[in-house]
């Protein structure tokens, strides 16, 4: 009964704040940064134990893998222009993990951060099942690395569409490569509104940036990790 109930709950809240969010395309309505408000809110006040709510509704969170291999319908009617830009895809893709991981890892030891929190927040630019993975591989806390890729995502989200405009990209490939890169599973639900092309081009640059992160997480993230003695 609660996992009916409480899915219900979730997927009504969730429509709810999608429809203000499109009524009045204020950034701060995201329904990503709504709909958990709510849900907190609900759970407080009707004294839910939280691990419960979340067995309640773990249909939904079953359905992210069908929704993510949905990616890759537009891939695919757009292969032909995949295929053309291929170069310019790897490379600035892999320029923008590199600027992730840097930036992070930099403003992270400035704000001298602790160590455990250092690493948990290196992956935040990736979408949420890879940012986990590879925040387990190099020693962080998942939790605290959700938390920072849906802030990432948020952010990106918000701030990514006014410097496109105020930066005056016309290119439907770059805005989706920027959004993608940039702001993951957001950026993408955002790339969606300009076009087909930027969502799939924002789909790709998520992909990539996964997979080139993973990579990195054997690499490079361990060679900065000693280089800082954490741990």
């Amino acid at each position: 009964m609660s996992i009916l109930l409480f899915t219900v709950i979730t997927f009504i809240i969730y429509k709810l704040t999608k429809f203000s969010y499109k009524k009045w395309t204020f950034p701060l309505f995201h329904p990503l940064l709504i709909c958990p408000i709510f849900i907190i809110i609900l759970i407080y006040l009707f004294h839910i134990p939280a691990n419960h709510y979340a067995q309640g509704s773990k249909w939904i969170t079953h359905m992210l893998g069908p929704a993510t291999v949905a990616f890759a319908i537009p891939i695919y009617k757009h292969f032909h222009l995949v295929k053309k830009y291929i170069g310019n895809i790897v490379l600035s893709v892999t320029v923008g993990t590199l600027v992730a991981i840097f930036s992070t890892f930099a403003l992270s030891m400035l704000l001298n951060l602790n160590s455990e929190f250092i690493i948990s927040i290196i992956p935040r630019s990736i979408t949420t099942p890879i940012a986990i993975e590879v925040s387990k591989e190099i020693g962080g806390l998942p939790t605290l690395t959700t938390i920072f890729v849906i802030l990432t995502g948020i952010i990106g989200g918000i701030i990514g569409p006014f410097e496109i405009k105020w930066l005056s990209i016309k290119s439907p490939i770059a805005k989706g490569l920027a959004l993608g890169m940039s702001a993951h599973g957001v950026g993408t639900s955002k790339a969606m509104e300009y076009g087909e092309q930027e969502a799939t081009f924002s789909t790709l640059a998520m992909i990539f940036a996964a997979w080139i992160t993973m990579a990195w997480g054997s690499l490079l993230i361990p060679f900065l990790i000693n280089l800082a003695h954490i741990n």
